[in-house]
């Protein structure tokens, strides 16, 4: 059938979903049709379809296909592509054909992978995005090592180069499940940006037929027993150890906040019973109220400090570092603190593995447990979706399940 979308002086651009073409699987092939006096050229879309998937009268994918929208965006765009440069071609040239105008129209250039791999990355640090660009380099890096610093084009990935990578991620960089799908999900995003930007063809996507694995974690939080224990531990006044403890009890009462809020909380975000902040993730401005036991700690840390000093006396950082010395020095720190952590657990005789994350699933859960709203914890965590936070209210739901057992005693 044909679908007549554009007629400007002898020339055409249509659609044309040819029934006379079908693969094994009873698909149709979707083309762009060109007609320019009198001469014809199609141009394949990369979309194949059922007769029953085909809106005739609309012209479009019908919703039952699992990815119409996708596709009838892209058809969409690729139309107004043809009409843009048909037109444009048309006013320079009366005599110019439907060859020429198919070669400027399959002309564009998608380029190679890995140049647009290293665009994106490009612009990540551009725009601070630093934590993401750190991790995008270390995934390039990782993808060279794979493929031996070739340089690869989009058609060079397709499924069987997805898996020899997963493989490779796994056996020989001995990677989890969870990082190589992170490796993996990058190159996804890439392909879909691609795919979107018209650089590449839809249906070239290698991820319409390869999935990701992904495994569930567990989060590891303390009980309110094992708080009292990390309380009670006898430490050495001024010590790094005892820092290092109260920055994570003051998480574990306040809020959860991130480990990279709390290193670059000042005393001028401290009105004496809030603190506000601009959130390093999301940007976000919030207000949290310090509970009694938080501000036990935090008293314990004011002294004679000016408003811009640091509350909590870990990094060496001006207030005019660049936001890769700040993620750097946030890296640091953490990594300085986790490893206190697990000395302190051993003291405290807590068998868990814990670091600063724990003390965001610690807090999390606990003010589930005692009734604070979800849609609440959610605000205050500082959680783009409060699908992340109705993770910890199944940990609640888990444990008021085991707790029916006792009827079963």
């Amino acid at each position: 059938m044909l679908y007549l979308l554009y007629l400007y002086a002898m020339s055409s651009v249509a659609l044309n979903f040819r029934t006379s073409k079908i693969n094994k699987d009873g698909q149709h092939p979707l083309y762009i049709r060109i007609i320019k006096n009198r001469k014809t050229q199609f141009i394949s879309l990369g979309i194949h379809l059922k007769p029953e998937e085909w809106d005739e009268k609309k012209n479009k994918v019908k919703s039952k296909h699992p990815n119409s929208a996708r596709l009838n965006s892209y058809i969409a765009q690729k139309l107004s592509e043809a009409l843009d440069i048909s037109f444009a071609m048309h006013s320079k040239d009366i005599n110019t054909t439907s060859s020429k105008i198919k070669e400027k129209l399959k002309g564009k250039s998608a380029g190679s992978f890995t140049d647009f791999f290293e665009k994106h990355s490009d612009w990540l640090l551009a725009n601070d995005k630093i934590s993401t660009y750190l991790k995008t380099k270390a995934n390039i890096s990782k993808l060279n090592q794979f493929t031996n610093n070739r340089k690869l084009q989009f058609e060079d990935i397709d499924v069987e180069f997805l898996k020899s990578y997963e493989l490779f991620l796994s056996n020989k960089l001995g990677n989890s499940i969870n990082t190589i799908h992170s490796s993996i999900k990058i190159i996804r995003k890439l392909f879909n940006d691609a795919s979107r930007e018209g650089i590449i063809e839809f249906s070239t996507n290698p991820f319409l037929r390869f999935k990701i694995k992904t495994e569930k974690t567990t989060k590891i939080y303390l009980t309110e027993e094992e708080i009292e224990r990390f309380e009670m531990l006898e430490l050495t006044k001024g010590s790094r150890l005892e820092l290092h403890r109260d920055v994570f009890l003051f998480a574990c009462f306040a809020a959860g906040m991130r480990v990279s809020d709390l290193l670059q909380l000042r005393w001028k975000d401290f009105s004496g019973t809030n603190l506000n902040i601009i959130t390093q993730k999301t940007r976000e401005h919030i207000s949290v109220k310090i509970p009694d036991k938080a501000l036990i700690i935090i008293e314990k840390y004011r002294g004679s400090r000016q408003p811009s000093d640091l509350i909590f006396p870990i990094m060496k950082l001006r207030e005019d570092s660049s936001t890769l010395e700040l993620y750097r020095a946030i890296s640091a720190s953490t990594a300085y603190i986790n490893k206190d952590l697990k000395e302190l657990a051993k003291l405290a005789k807590i068998e868990a593995h814990i670091s600063m994350h724990t003390s965001r699933h610690t807090w999390a859960t606990r003010a589930l447990q005692k009734g604070m709203r979800l849609e609440y914890v959610s605000k205050l965590m500082g959680h783009a979706s409060i699908k992340t936070t109705q993770i910890y209210a199944k940990i609640v739901n888990s444990e008021l399940d085991k707790a029916m057992e006792v009827f079963n005693d």
